[in-house]
Parts: structure tokens; sequence; C-alpha cells
């Protein structure tokens, strides 16, 4: 694994605005405050396809998102989104305006809940593929995962199409500060610890092994995530030296 230079932000301490951020939305607006064209979150799909987003582009999807999830599925405090999606940054982008909602995330691997000690209940919103399970949800988002479609083609009668209404939603991220589990981050503080992340931390896996939690976890330490679809078949090696990737999920 190729060592950080000396002056990599990896060796460097967590700025003072991300340290004293206690939930979502202050902790990305924070980082966008830190250092708004660093790469956050940064994207290896099929077919070649890269997306990096800074950290001002991560927040401004993320608005978007929130926006939709807001006033088109009237998501409120403490209900639950169901992504019932493949691994990717999309699905990551959806989680975060979920906790910028104050609801909660759910997605394949998160063992139910993001947080334990909530009672389950069915989810507000089913998050899916045009292809994907629909389960008992108020309202249903389809997303199509290639990063430049503009559109979803099917889905069942009456789902939102995410791709062709987010890019026209509101980039502020406008969110209720009562409505905020602090709870997140304080689990989000957790996985980096037991990941061993530094400050700074720029962390490369298989996008399967990189949930919203623990890209969240990243970013709570002012680090970056590198996600690489399983299916794309790249080296991870050779990436990891190529993107200065310095901690592996």
């Amino acid at each position: 694994m190729p060592q950080p230079p000396q002056d990599d932000p990896s060796t460097a301490a967590v700025p003072p605005g991300v340290a004293r951020a206690r939930d979502v939305p202050s902790l990305l607006e924070a980082l966008v405050e830190a250092d708004p064209g660093r790469p956050r979150l940064t994207w290896y799909g099929l077919d070649g396809e890269r997306v990096e987003l800074s950290a001002r582009v991560l927040v401004n999807w993320v608005a978007k998102t929130a926006d939709l999830l807001a006033n088109e599925c009237d998501v409120e405090p403490g209900d639950v989104v169901e992504l019932a999606l493949p691994a990717g940054w999309r699905t990551a982008v959806i989680a975060l305006a979920t906790w910028c909602l104050g609801a909660e995330p759910s997605w394949d691997g998160d063992e139910g809940e993001m947080l334990d000690d909530l009672e389950p209940q069915p989810p507000a919103v089913l998050v899916t593929t045009a292809d994907g399970p629909v389960g008992p949800a108020a309202r249903v988002v389809v997303v199509d995962t290639p990063a430049l479609s503009r559109r979803t083609e099917g889905g069942p009668p009456g789902a939102l199409d995410y791709n062709a209404e987010v890019t026209g939603r509101d980039d502020v991220l406008a969110v209720d500060e009562q409505a905020q589990d602090r709870r997140v981050l304080e689990l989000a503080d957790d996985l980096a610890r037991i990941c061993e992340w530094r400050p700074g931390e720029r962390v490369l896996g298989l996008a399967e092994d990189l949930g919203p939690d623990l890209v969240l976890g990243a970013l709570r330490r002012d680090g970056s995530v590198v996600a690489v679809a399983g299916e794309a078949g790249l080296d991870l090696d050779d990436l990891a030296a190529q993107e200065q990737a310095t901690a592996r999920a």
C-alpha cells in the first residue's frame, strides 16, 4: 500500500468545524467549509464509469434528494426509507439525505436498523430499481443506477422517477435542526474507531463493503471514500495507488 505524502490530509487533524458537528447536516456543511473542492465520494462502476463528488457537489446532491423526499414523498422525522438498491454512489447520497431529514435509512446489510434501539416499522418510502422488489411502502421511488442516466424506464405504476425528478429540486440543504438524531454521528464515530481510520483517511474498497454507515464514518473523520463495483473487475491495488488511498475497507 503506498504511503501518503507528508502533506497528505490523512496526517492532519480533523478541522474544528467537522469535529464540532453533531448531526449529519452540520457535518456536511462543515466539510464544504473546510474544503469545497476536495473529493469526498468517488465511484467506479461498470463499463469504466467514474463519478467523483467533491464536498460541494455531494452536498448539492444530498440537498436535492432531501427536497425530493420531503416534498414529493412526505418523508418526516422518524420515518423509515428502505433502500432496495445495489451499492453505489446514489445509495450513499439517498441515505445521507434521509438522515438529514431526521428519518432512518434501511438497506440490505444494515441488519434492519441503523440504530438498533429503534422499534421496527414499515417503510414510508421504498427506493428501488425499475425491476427491483416492491414492498408495502406508502411511496415508491425508482432509480436507474448508471452514472449518466437521466430517466428510469419502467417501475411499478405511480412510482416516482428519481433520475428525472432530482435534478430540478432545490439545492439548498434546508433542514429542521430539532429533527436531527445525534446518535447517528455517534455511531459513525464508533464505526470509524473500529475501522481504525485516521483523520483525513481516503478509504478504498468494494462498494458492497462500504455501506452508507461506513461512508458516513469516513466523512466523520474528515476523510473520503472510493467505492468500486465488484463487477467492474478492477485491480484494487492498482486503483489504491492511482487514487492515493490510505486505507482499505
